[in-house]
């Protein structure tokens, strides 16, 4: 059952970790129904973020590829942006990942983020201009999606939903905001991937926990692939509202959830 789970969790992550619906308020729903002492430990999870950063490098490496090499002003503007997009959540993960871990991680928190992601979608539908590439992308509007992608930090928020939000807030069109929310993660991701390393062992590990690992990392990075290239294609012409709407069921799930163990 281990390896059914497995990809039965990488499938999940590679999803809820691009569209943006929350991959925390899933997680919880997951973890109520699948028990697996094999897999509901640091390591496992650490793997899967590596597949889905996989995803972002497979999908994105043309894009990575002239931005390192710099083969047009536009292409250098970018990577510079990217490098300011990223910071502020660099300086509050490294010094307040813990004190958000403590004083948000709660079923409510991420119903109630859950709710104001779907209202956010909702507004900027209605009141961004939706026209901007990311060639016109400025010092400033860096800054917005970068602080915007803080508050990723509280459950329930969703990455890739929060910094569309700021994109669109800055008059971006969807598609383009969600490009610039991929190109973001990636650093993000490594980096808080790489952070984790250092938090887990595997010198207990069988050789079937490291077999379902590569398994579920394969899973994810494939998943991841499609999602991303769905995403960008479904922005291209439908707004974020089906996803505001999924959201709102989510949390009502999830309250059900939390008052009955409540109770």
């Amino acid at each position: 059952m281990d390896y059914i789970y497995s990809i039965i969790l990488a499938i999940i992550q590679a999803i809820t970790e691009f569209l943006p619906i929350s991959s925390s308020g899933h997680l919880i729903i997951v973890h109520q129904l699948i028990q697996s002492e094999l897999l509901n430990n640091l390591t496992f999870d650490v793997i899967l973020h590596f597949g889905t950063l996989i995803a972002l490098l497979a999908y994105f490496w043309k894009d990575l590829i002239k931005i390192f090499k710099r083969q047009g002003r536009a292409d250098n503007q970018l990577g510079w942006l990217i490098i300011v997009s990223i910071i502020p959540a660099l300086l509050v993960g490294y010094f307040f990942e813990n004190f958000i871990e403590q004083q948000f991680r709660s079923l409510p928190v991420v119903i109630i983020m859950l709710i104001v992601g779907g209202i956010l979608f909702i507004i900027l539908e209605k009141i961004s201009s939706k026209k901007r590439d990311l060639t016109s992308m400025t010092l400033g509007d860096a800054l917005v999606i970068g602080f915007f992608q803080i508050l990723a930090f509280i459950p329930g928020t969703s990455r890739s939903g929060i910094t569309i939000v700021g994109g669109l807030l800055r008059g971006f069109n969807r598609k383009e905001s969600a490009r610039f929310s991929f190109l973001i993660a990636i650093p993000i991701v490594l980096i808080a991937a790489i952070r984790r390393i250092t938090q887990i062992s595997l010198s207990d590990s069988s050789v079937n926990f490291v077999f379902v690992c590569i398994l579920g990392a394969i899973i994810s990075a494939v998943v991841g692939f499609y999602v991303i290239k769905f995403l960008l294609k479904f922005l291209e012409s439908r707004s974020l509202t089906v996803f505001a709407i999924y959201r709102f069921v989510l949390a009502i799930i999830l309250t059900l959830i939390f008052f009955l163990n409540f109770n």
